[in-house]
């Protein structure tokens, strides 16, 4: 009986020892597993964070949304290709008038424009409130006189209709080419913001009207002389070089601008702008097509 008892005492404690041995391999098993889970996890993370590098490395092309009218929009449309190669993905933003794009731009839904001259910005600014800023200079373009009626300023008749912008800027612009010609003479000290009640001398009797910029080339067949923005001009298919009665020197100081804010104007992305607008090639481009109605100035 005693042997009995030892027998099932010796079985027991050897099921006991075999069942921990068990234990100790399944642990010591998991515990490799879960090791070669856990290195698996960090390579995992060690090779996203090598696959985040090289993200990082080539990274998504800034995009930029420049408001812009014709012809200012082809010119961008020249050189998106290459900002695409420099990261820079350029949307073109086409505007018919000359208010939107600086509001747009201030309220932040363009990140640039470029169209109009620093005359025309200053104004913009101080009547809005707004605090948009000149980022580089690119071209002119001439502002011209038309006529369907006539083709010299001899022949323009007393009483004759003349069509300018109703713009601050614009307008002034159009009575100082006016008086240049000998048509009309503005107050002592009249500038760039004349209006017609700057005129001091009016010898033909003119009947000067005041339009939106962008409708004068709709008007010319109704009145004698219009003056036209050169962008306007253009897309009436009028040649400034070829159909205007009498046209601004190429010296214009009104000169058009790329313009920001002046929490942006310093970014890699508008400078990268900059720099491809007032390209070599953006020159000979310029030249090229628009044959001396729009004359660059860098």
């Amino acid at each position: 009986m005693k042997k009995w008892t030892l027998s099932l005492l010796t079985l027991a404690l050897v099921l006991v020892l075999a069942a921990c041995g068990s234990n100790s391999a399944a642990n010591s098993g998991a515990g490799s597993a879960a090791g070669g889970n856990s290195g698996g996890a960090n390579a995992g993370a060690a090779e996203g964070s090598s696959e985040g590098g090289d993200t990082n490395t080539a990274a998504e092309p800034v995009k930029l949304v420049v408001g812009a009218t014709s012809p200012h929009a082809d010119i961008l449309k020249f050189i998106a290709p290459k900002l695409k190669e420099e990261g820079v993905e350029l949307e073109v933003k086409e505007f018919t008038d000359y208010v939107q794009p600086n509001v747009q731009l201030f309220e932040k839904e363009l990140d640039a424009n470029y169209f109009q001259h620093q005359p025309y910005l200053d104004e913009q600014n101080k009547q809005n409130g707004f605090n948009l800023v000149p980022v580089v200079g690119v071209h002119v373009e001439p502002f011209g006189a038309y006529s369907n009626k006539y083709k010299s300023v001899n022949e323009i008749p007393d009483g004759a209709k003349v069509a300018i912008p109703n713009d601050p800027t614009n307008g002034g612009r159009a009575l100082l080419l006016l008086q240049k010609q000998g048509l009309i003479k503005l107050k002592e000290g009249a500038g760039i913001t004349a209006t017609k009640k700057d005129i001091a001398e009016n010898p033909k009797n003119l009947e000067i009207t005041e339009n939106e910029a962008a409708m004068l080339p709709r008007l010319l067949p109704e009145v004698d002389l219009a003056l036209i923005n050169t962008n306007y001009a253009l897309k009436a298919d009028l040649n400034p070089t070829k159909d205007a009665l009498f046209i601004e020197d190429k010296d214009s100081p009104y000169t058009n601008l790329l313009v920001a804010r002046p929490d942006n104007k310093d970014s890699e992305a508008i400078q990268k702008l900059a720099k491809a607008l007032t390209s070599d090639e953006v020159r000979t481009f310029i030249n090229d097509t628009y044959k001396g109605a729009l004359v660059p100035v860098f």
